[in-house]
């Protein structure tokens, strides 16, 4: 009988006297935000001028004026054309100006001279005709050689072939002692300016669709401008853009959109045709409510899904709508509404219609479930 009171005395309680009480789980109280669509596409930085160096006359190069790869001002002489066929050209021009001007007022000194004679029947109507349509002619071979003057010293300025826009220069293609046409092929040199800069972002077409649903719905509106660039080696670079413009058409070959951004460049730090990633805020959701990320699961089938704090205290799951990140949160667009109480921590073994003990998950609290009483 002894050893049956030592039994039942025994500190050990039996798995019946165990007691379970309510999961204490943290939770958020979610609300609406307006939620930045953030995006980040590839992009190629483009000259924001080119322009190529080309000769207008034909001849030998004489000199070059410019160093390869400087910075040279529009309308700076780059290189200068053998001048001695074209000065002897605007010589003969002058002469043959001079020429013209002579003979056009002896014809018409002679028209005037005939017209009283004319009057007078002194000589005969038709060389009093003549006289005039002679000094017309006279005065208007004046002009064909004032034209010709003007051609002569056009061609004559030509020789000294200047720098259509500002910008750096590249390598000069042809050397002192070339012969070059006035319609070659092949430029001199190519200028491109470089500050600012173009950079040429490509953006999936639909991806634009997309978007332009979401505005077009009012689920979202437009976003800022403003661009930020990743140059190749991952630094962030240092100026910010503004996008100019967005294509009307798809590449057919790429399925993508190009999109404009114009960026300052006083380092020339962007050189044409680079590679960078282009980050902007596209658009903004209105509406939106932010869910820390450990709160939200997903099946098999790629449904999200989170737990709420019911009426009853009591741990509920709702389906959510969460197609992107942002940071370390879910932007949901579905299934929750503000005021919702969204369980973060004690996730571990919870299930649909278990009784909880929530608590705000901001305060510093033990999330465990709790320890088996015992009995004394």
């Amino acid at each position: 009988m002894a050893a049956l009171g030592l039994a039942g005395c025994s500190s050990e309680p039996s798995k019946d006297a165990r007691q379970t009480g309510p999961t204490e789980v943290g939770y958020v109280a979610v609300q609406t935000a307006d939620v930045p669509v953030a995006v980040e596409l590839a992009g190629r930085v483009a000259a924001f001028e080119m322009s190529e160096v080309r000769p207008q006359v034909t001849g030998l190069i004489r000199r070059r004026f410019f160093t390869e790869g400087a910075v040279v001002r529009a309308g700076q002489t780059l290189y200068e054309i053998d001048t001695r066929l074209y000065r002897a050209a605007a010589a003969e021009a002058e002469a043959n100006l001079t020429s013209a001007l002579a003979n056009a007022e002896a014809t018409r000194v002679r028209a005037e001279r005939l017209k009283p004679l004319a009057e007078a029947q002194a000589v005969a109507l038709q060389d009093y005709t003549d006289a005039q349509a002679a000094a017309r002619q006279a005065a208007a071979a004046v002009k064909q050689a004032r034209a010709q003057v003007q051609t002569a010293g056009v061609n004559l300025q030509f020789t000294r072939v200047p720098a259509p826009i500002s910008g750096r220069i590249g390598r000069s293609l042809f050397t002192v002692g070339a012969l070059v046409t006035g319609n070659q092929a092949e430029p001199l040199a190519v200028i491109q300016g470089v500050d600012p800069v173009f950079v040429d972002i490509q953006q999936s077409s639909a991806e634009l669709l997309a978007l332009r649903r979401a505005l077009a719905q009012g689920g979202a509106v437009p976003g800022s401008t403003s661009v930020g660039l990743l140059l190749e080696d991952g630094s962030e670079y240092p100026q910010r853009g503004q996008v100019q413009f967005s294509e009307v058409m798809v590449n057919a070959d790429t399925g993508t959109v190009t999109l404009r951004a114009r960026f300052p460049n006083p380092q020339g730090l962007l050189l044409p045709g680079m590679f960078v990633r282009a980050r902007f805020e596209q658009a903004v959701d209105k509406g939106a409510i932010l869910v820390p990320q450990p709160a939200l699961t997903r099946n098999a089938r790629g449904e999200a899904s989170v737990f709420v704090v019911d009426a009853g205290n009591k741990a509920a799951e709702r389906k959510v709508v969460a197609t992107r990140a942002l940071g370390t949160d879910w932007v949901v667009t579905g299934g929750l509404k503000p005021g919702d109480k969204v369980i973060v921590q004690g996730l571990a073994r919870l299930k649909p219609g278990a009784p909880i003990r929530p608590v705000p998950a901001s305060k510093p609290q033990t999330i465990a479930a709790p320890k088996p009483g015992t009995k004394g």
